[in-house]
Order: structure tokens, then C-alpha cells, then sequence
């Protein structure tokens, strides 16, 4: 059922944006995995079985996404997921990469929950463990697309989704995918605030002190 064409990396390094250039280059990263779409043509019921098969494909894009970025760990500090489906599948079918996709970063980066528990919408921290990294949402986003169409990927904080100054997205396109019978499924992150990010709101540094809704 998981049949992987292509996989296909970005990564870019921000100096400036017509501002004082950084001391620091923001660096932000996607990695998207083109795959056969097995339900393509055809209205499947039941596709949660696929859900459980992705999670392997996702724990190794993230570790890939990671390595390509070329930063410690400790740096990363937005993420983001999408999935762009070809034109003979339907949204429904980009909606399985919710768990696979972002528990594979959440993961990457620490998180210590049950991820069998989040799934199933019946976590209880007091018996699987507070989680110790990646508290927050993955935020995401897909769309029925033709080959070579976009997807703007949202970015927002690791543990704390109103770090105003993290708010950002990528955009990702792979050329010639997806064709109609195919999914592209696609991880996003970044090393944190927008180059001049000057709007003020909540700050990564003060999540620690943070108790408001992640």
C-alpha cells in the first residue's frame, strides 16, 4: 500500500528581508514524500489502515528533514505538515498524515506522551507522562491539487502556538507531482522567528512561564 516515487528536500537560509541583516540566518526546511495513492479512482470507506502504515514514512522524513537542515536538535523550533492530493483522490485521503506526519516531528523533538493514546483521543498525561518537548499542535494544512501545485505550509512554536514572532509558513511545490493517482505528503520546520520579527506578543523564551492554551 505504501508505494514512495520520489522524496524531494528544500532548505533555505534568510540573511534579510530588506532590514539590518541577521546575525543569525533563519533556517527553514520541508521534506515531501511523493507516494501512489491506493484509493485513487474509486470512494474507499474504510482508509484508516494506511493511517498506521505512514508512520515509518514519517519518522524517517523528519530524521531526513532534520539532517538536510544541518542544525542541533535544540534549534528547531516551528513545525508544520501538509499534503497535497492528485486530482483522482480526495481530500479526506491527505487527512491521514494528522498523526503520522506530526507525531514524527513531535517525536523527533522530544515528546514524551503516548502517542497510541493521542491518537485515539483518550490521552490522560497523569498515566502516560507529561510530554517533555513538542507540546503544542502541528498546525496543517492540504488541498486536491494537479502536478506541480503549491502548498503554503504553516509554521508555528514547538511547545507554545502564540509565539507571534514564530507564526510563518513555507511554501512547497515538487515539480511534476502529484499526478492524479498520487499524494504528496509533506514536513515542515524551521529555526524560529522571522528574520524581523518586531510585533511583539509571546515570546519562546517565556513559554516555560506560559500556561495559556497550546
Amino acid at each position: 500500500m505504501i508505494d514512495i516515487r520520489r522524496v524531494f528536500t528544500q532548505v533555505e537560509h534568510i540573511h534579510h528581508e530588506f532590514g539590518p541583516r541577521a546575525q543569525t540566518p533563519l533556517v527553514r526546511g520541508a521534506i515531501a514524500a511523493v507516494l501512489t495513492n491506493p484509493f485513487a479512482g474509486r470512494y474507499e470507506p474504510d482508509i484508516l489502515p494506511m493511517m498506521s502504515l505512514l508512520d515509518p514514512v514519517g519518522l524517517e522524513m523528519a530524521h531526513k528533514l532534520h539532517a538536510a537542515m544541518d542544525v542541533p536538535l535544540e534549534q528547531l523550533a516551528t513545525y508544520g505538515k501538509g499534503a497535497i492530493v492528485g486530482a483522482a483522490g480526495e481530500l479526506e485521503h491527505g487527512a491521514l498524515w494528522h498523526v503520522p506526519g506530526g507525531y514524527a516531528m513531535r517525536e523527533l523533538l522530544g515528546w514524551k506522551g503516548d502517542r497510541v493514546a493521542y491518537a485515539k483521543g483518550t490521552v490522560d498525561e497523569k498515566k502516560t507522562g507529561q510530554p517533555g518537548n513538542a507540546l503544542s499542535i502541528v498546525p496543517s494544512t492540504k488541498k486536491v491539487g494537479a502536478p506541480g501545485a503549491t502548498l503554503d505550509v504553516p509554521l508555528t512554536n514547538i511547545n507554545a502556538s502564540y509565539v507571534r514572532g514564530q507564526f510563518d509558513a513555507i511554501e512547497v511545490r515538487v515539480p511534476g507531482a502529484p499526478a492524479a493517482d498520487e499524494i504528496v505528503f509533506i514536513l515542515a520546520m524551521s529555526t524560529g522567528y522571522r528574520v524581523h520579527a518586531r510585533v511583539g506578543g509571546l515570546l519562546a523564551e517565556n513559554i516555560a512561564k506560559w500556561d495559556g492554551l497550546r
